[in-house]
């Protein structure tokens, strides 16, 4: 990083550095030696014993799902391309709205542990095989990987210290407390860790309005354009509007309702009342992104047209300009902690999925008589390992050129297969376990294809910008899955069927309350909240 861009932290920054450290750290052995009993189970250390309330299951899902690359990628897609990446926060909400309705009280029901396990469930162990190895391998290359990486990028500008280092003194610090506390130590960190981010990115974004004279400053400053949300094709060529509407639901589908890293906060709900509200309560806390991690890189681009800032070396660079000059001493040490937190909440979920997945859906069924004891101790081990592969992974990351549309390509090839078998799944009876296995090696196998295509773009003339290419590949797996149904029926077994509504409109059905709390009358508002805020930045 340039000398402009780079940040200086005084000894008050730093203290409040190391004091969260050693805070969050210590906050997540003491959250599972409370809960911990002589003979802890399984189900404890993967699923906290089923004991999560919504408002803990909100914030884990939204501090799970941000990370350093959002604060630092987000700032620099608001500099270059204004609001329109902020599409990627605003559209996640309604597919919280689907978790919460379709897909939470199957997982809930059907007393499953991991995500693999529903699917077999639902349609055969070959599907749960093949979703485990997807999961375990995103986990560790998305998740962790990229995480990592950016986390370490960060930290350059803040303290000086080499990438390489930087990923292995996190990855030692939020891997102690994963290791030994599993998802109870990470949903009670969660929880911290999300106020820690919200209050980090609150300073950047006041102080910043400050110094470009409030909203009215800033529409004076930036052309009218950056400041909405759906774009033309010749506005902006990667992310027009049809491609949001036809690409995000796919990979959001993906992500927010069969990503073991995000949904295993939803299977640990104490009931199935817990398990709808939670994911609501995390959509409602997605409208802030915008403002809070797109909308600085819009002030600092404002800013420097003014001559108020001088212009970054690279646009990477933003989040770090920013915080080094218009915060004083003491809040750069906040921000320093709210760029930790993203990084670590990340990390510590994205462990702890892969451990579950391990143990729970492949060692167990190699050692089906394993004590409770043993599962632990295994989850453990395949957590550090976990870890271990990510950290040599994750500095091949800087090939990329851009992190936010980088992990954002590579998750465009992995949904549609996923989402397809998901979404017919828990839809449509007559979706078959030949078609489910079906659909997940083919479409695995053709998103691999894809993503070559679009590495070597320069060689092969690919042109087709991710979020379209993961809607076509999604109807190329939608139709797979409908034809081999069809010549392949499914053999539904008395669990199985429960696992489909009949009608779409069944899962709005239960009983009412308790008050305003009921899960329809959040989901209205919530719904009714981002059409306005489309309406609005639209």
């Amino acid at each position: 990083m340039n000398g402009a861009s780079s940040l200086s932290m005084s000894r008050l920054d730093i203290a409040v550095v190391v004091a969260y450290l050693a805070g969050i750290v210590g906050l997540g052995l003491w959250a599972w030696k409370r809960r911990r009993t002589k003979q802890a189970s399984s189900a404890q250390y993967f699923l906290a014993g089923g004991t999560l309330r919504w408002p803990v299951i909100g914030l884990a899902l939204f501090s799970t799902n941000i990370s350093t690359i959002h604060l630092v990628s987000l700032a620099q897609e608001g500099y270059v391309n204004g609001l329109a990446y902020g599409n990627f926060e605003w559209m996640a909400a309604f597919l919280l709205i689907v978790l919460a309705l379709f897909f939470a009280p199957f997982y809930i029901r059907a007393r499953v542990a991991t995500l693999p396990d529903f699917l077999e469930k639902r349609y055969s162990r070959a599907s749960r095989d093949w979703l485990a190895a997807l999961s375990i391998i995103s986990a560790v290359f998305i998740h962790i990987g990229f995480s990592l990486y950016t986390g370490a990028v960060v930290l350059r500008g803040l303290f000086g210290i080499d990438i390489m280092t930087s990923i292995l003194v996190t990855a030692l610090l939020t891997g102690l407390y994963t290791v030994v506390g599993g998802l109870l130590a990470v949903v009670v960190t969660e929880s911290v860790q999300t106020v820690v981010l919200i209050l980090g990115s609150a300073c950047v974004l006041g102080f910043g309005l400050s110094r470009i004279g409030g909203w009215e400053g800033l529409v004076a400053a930036v052309e009218p354009v950056k400041l909405t949300v759906l774009r033309t094709a010749a506005e902006t060529p990667s992310l027009p509007w049809y491609a949001v509407f036809l690409g995000y639901p796919i990979i959001g589908l993906w992500y927010w309702c069969a990503d073991q890293t995000i949904v295993q906060r939803v299977l640990g709900a104490k009931d199935e009342r817990h398990a709808r509200l939670g994911p609501l309560f995390a959509g409602f806390i997605k409208i802030l992104p915008v403002f809070l991690f797109v909308l600085p890189g819009l002030i600092a681009y404002g800013l420097v047209r003014q001559g108020a800032l001088p212009a970054p070396e690279s646009s990477a660079d933003v989040y770090s300009l920013l915080v080094n000059n218009i915060l004083p001493a003491g809040l750069k040490g906040i921000v320093a902690a709210a760029l930790l937190a993203a990084l670590m909440s990340t990390v510590s979920g994205a462990l702890n999925s892969i451990a579950t997945l391990f143990t729970l859906d492949i060692y167990r069924r190699w050692r089906p008589q394993a004590t409770e004891k043993r599962l632990t101790l295994v989850g453990r081990v395949v957590t550090f390992a976990g870890m271990a592969v990510a950290i040599l992974w994750s500095p091949m990351i800087s090939h990329f050129q851009s992190l936010f549309q980088g992990i954002t390509a590579v998750i465009c090839y992995i949904a549609p297969p996923i989402t397809a078998v998901f979404i017919w799944g828990v839809l449509w009876k007559r979706a078959s376990a030949a078609a489910a296995r079906a659909t997940l090696m083919a479409g695995s196998a053709l998103g691999l294809v894809v993503f070559f295509l679009d590495w070597f773009k320069a060689t092969t003339g690919w042109r087709v910008p991710p979020m379209m290419a993961t809607f076509y590949l999604f109807l190329i797996c939608s139709a797979v899955l409908v034809v081999v149904s069809l010549l392949r029926p499914h053999a539904h077994t008395e669990e199985s069927e429960k696992l489909v509504w009949k009608r779409p409109g069944d899962a709005l059905k239960g009983a009412w309350g308790p008050g305003w709390l009921d899960f329809r009358l959040v989901a209205l508002a919530l719904f009714l909240a981002m059409v306005g805020l489309y309406a609005v930045f639209g």
